[in-house]
């Protein structure tokens, strides 16, 4: 990416922060509330990958960092990944049968008895537009205008059926 672009892409993001801060006032529930006030972190944070990137390139072109070159890659291939998850994200390792939601404690999904193995991931369900209410065409609108991925899942085990 060059300059321009990041700034470009700077933009949108704080022009989509400000669209979401407005569109909060206009929230009724406590859920709804804290959907808003976990895109404008992630907005945030993108805006601040973005500050750093720019940075490292004025860096690299004055030739005033021998390592900014290298950091710079990191970062472009960090925010190449860069995705913002308003709910739940579940990490699983599959060699010790292991997962944990939002960065909790692992719990282990291996269970034995007399009737077998059984393994049990949870898995994540995305909300509904009735769930996300007015924020669901704001999500789509920032993947669209971006590319950057907005996820909004609950973990959910397979034999829980509760909402």
């Amino acid at each position: 990416m060059t300059t321009d672009l990041n700034l470009m892409l700077y933009t949108k993001l704080a022009g989509f922060r400000l669209v979401v801060l407005a569109n909060r006032f206009g929230c009724d529930t406590d859920f709804s509330r804290e959907l808003h006030d976990r895109l404008v972190e992630g907005l945030e944070a993108g805006m601040s990958r973005l500050r750093i990137m720019m940075a490292l390139e004025r860096s690299v072109l004055t030739g005033g960092d021998e390592f900014a070159e290298y950091q710079l890659e990191g970062e472009i291939e960090i925010f190449g990944r860069f995705a913002i998850n308003l709910l739940d994200e579940i990490e699983i390792d599959f060699d010790t049968h292991e997962y944990r939601i939002n960065g909790g404690d692992w719990v282990i999904a291996l269970t034995a008895d007399y009737t077998g193995v059984d393994l049990d991931y949870p898995e994540l369900v995305s909300l509904t537009e009735d769930e996300l209410g007015s924020l669901a065409p704001i999500l789509e609108d920032i993947t669209r205008e971006t590319g950057i991925g907005v996820h909004a899942a609950r973990a959910v085990h397979a034999w829980w059926s509760g909402s």
